[in-house]
């Protein structure tokens, strides 16, 4: 009787994690990249970094691309493409914004800090790069439902996983030459989601990639912001110096209206000088 109990035990200890053997997704996991460890990879390279006062020469040409993830597969190429398509159709309304080129993560694999930006910037021939970089966790946890799965019918048709997935993005936008970080802005998401055992997978996968979709969407509202309150910034207080590519720039513009200015006076002076010589020579004769 003992040992048909233990049996039953093992039987049921065994069937009621029946999620975690149908699926390479169970508990929790995380995929990210980091900013930090891509631009400043040793401690060196942070000490030795000292940024100096952009020049922008507007309208602008816009490099953007996620940061690889040095640990895993990360985000799909396919993928990538597809997201950053989202902001580059958004922001190419800007008539400061010339032209937005989306770089594939592979172009930065294999390389390390504002070097390979550099390298980058000069094969797309871009001025200013946004890196994109994210962490994303999913986690799946059997509830109570998942007693069911005991059957094989429950497998199928009995929603016991609660699947969760939370999703940050951050991009950060660097003049190259200056290696001068204009601004940034954030992207948040979560999203939950039942699934039954069977399909969890593809369940988890869906639920990744609307997530990220969806915080991209969040970031480019913030995207938005930011760069409007960048533009004040560079009016106000000066942050960064600019250059049209016509020729002229924000303080060469004001000299040249002021040029304008004195010339209309000076105009003006020696058309009543010469009205009032005339008077005057009329009267004396």
């Amino acid at each position: 009787m003992k040992t048909l109990q233990l049996v039953l035990v093992i039987v049921i200890t065994s069937l009621a994690g029946c999620s975690s053997m149908l699926s390479q997704n169970t508990n929790q996991k995380t995929r990210s990249s980091s900013l930090v460890d891509f631009l400043y990879p040793d401690e060196q390279s942070r000490q030795a970094h000292q940024p100096s006062i952009p020049t922008l020469n507007l309208p602008a040409t816009v490099g953007i691309a996620f940061i690889p993830n040095q640990y895993d597969s990360g985000i799909r190429s396919n993928d990538e493409i597809a997201l950053l398509e989202k902001v580059k159709k958004q922001f190419m309304q800007y008539d400061y914004i010339d032209r937005i080129e989306v770089i594939p993560s592979s172009y930065l694999k294999g390389g390390q800090g504002f070097t390979t930006l550099e390298q980058v910037s000069r094969l797309y021939d871009v001025d200013i790069i946004a890196l994109v970089s994210y962490d994303q966790v999913s986690q799946t946890l059997e509830n109570n439902a998942a007693f069911l799965y005991l059957t094989i019918v429950g497998l199928y048709v009995i929603p016991g996983n609660e699947n969760t997935v939370q999703t940050f993005v951050d991009t950060a936008v660097f003049d190259v030459k200056s290696r001068k970080m204009l601004f940034r802005a954030p992207g948040i998401n979560k999203v939950e989601q039942r699934s039954t055992a069977v399909g969890i997978d593809e369940t988890l996968n869906e639920q990744s990639q609307g997530s990220f979709s969806l915080a991209v969407d969040d970031m480019i509202t913030n995207l938005d912001a930011e760069l409007g309150s960048f533009k004040t910034r560079v009016k106000e207080d000066k942050i960064a110096n600019v250059n049209h590519k016509d020729g002229s720039s924000g303080g060469s513009l004001y000299f040249l209206l002021m040029l304008l200015t004195a010339m209309l006076i000076l105009k003006q002076h020696e058309q009543i000088t010469k009205q009032l010589y005339i008077k005057l020579t009329s009267v004396y004769r």
